[in-house]
């Protein structure tokens, strides 16, 4: 009797085992969809849209965001949207390139190199915390009111944590990665080339996303200092004369600016980390 009950329930344990587990862990396997953030701004801007014109958001704290995309057009026909747009682009380019080249490198030497790293990592860490928006009359002084001291006071704040940023993606190389490419006999160089700089990517990039923010805010600041023509200027001249549809028209704009400088790092990284799918 003891028999055929254990036979009974081997069956029944066994189709338990087998049974599949529903795997929970979606978010580490990101499915991209793209209409969800889209839908998430319609109804934002819908939002908005009746609450300006039933009066339960006073037009003094919120324009309609239909006269903000009529300033938008407006200033299209106009031909101001691309005097403002086009030198805060020059800018923003510049400054943010140089910085950004300047920033990598120094913080893949940090990663490499054992003195440079003692040298360079006080310096880095003294300088970091500071507001470089503080910055803005010492680089004046220094550059001249022109786009100089634009392009300087960008390219610092988008230096500093791309290094940060740089040199620890560096260290967080697996480090059994470099062991087994010293084991197949790599060089020095090529463990740097093939395994080094393509596992430290995905942190280079992520910190790359955080510097070009950091860069529009200074930007604009810049641009409010001294600058006849840029975004900043516009929202400037905008704020002090009380007109908020052309305040959110500049705001808008900062945040296309925004979503364009995210969607290049998102096509970068599809294209230097397709290895990671």
């Amino acid at each position: 009797m003891t028999a055929s009950h254990a036979s009974t329930q081997a069956p029944t344990h066994a189709q338990t085992r087998a049974q599949p587990v529903t795997f929970r862990g979606g978010g580490f396997a990101p499915v991209r969809k793209r209409w969800v953030g889209a839908v998430v701004f319609v109804l934002l801007i819908a939002v908005a849209e009746w609450g300006t014109r039933t009066g339960w958001i006073t037009a003094l704290t919120l324009p309609k965001p239909s006269d903000v995309l009529q300033t938008l057009i407006e200033l299209h026909q106009s031909g101001l949207l691309y005097k403002h747009l086009l030198p805060s682009l020059s800018r923003l380019a510049v400054g943010a390139t140089l910085g950004a080249l300047v920033g990598v490198g120094v913080g893949v030497l940090i990663g490499l190199f054992s003195y440079i790293r003692a040298g360079l990592v006080p310096l880095v860490a003294a300088i970091f915390p500071i507001p470089k928006i503080a910055l803005l009359p010492l680089f004046v002084i220094w550059f001249g009111i022109d786009e100089g001291s634009k392009y300087a006071l960008i390219a610092f704040g988008t230096f500093t944590p791309t290094v940060v940023a740089t040199y620890g993606a560096v260290d967080n190389v697996d480090r059994s990665l470099i062991r087994m490419g010293q084991s197949f006999g790599l060089s020095w160089f090529s463990i740097v080339r093939k395994i080094v700089l393509p596992g430290a990517m995905p942190g280079i990039l992520s910190g790359l996303r955080i510097s070009l923010a950091i860069a529009i805010i200074l930007l604009v600041a810049a641009e409010m200092l001294g600058a006849e023509y840029g975004i900043g200027a516009y929202i400037l001249e905008a704020g002090a004369l009380y007109d908020l549809e052309r305040l959110f028209a500049g705001v808008l704009l900062l945040s296309l600016l925004g979503i364009v400088v995210s969607t290049v790092i998102g096509l970068i990284e599809r294209r230097l980390l397709d290895w990671r799918s």
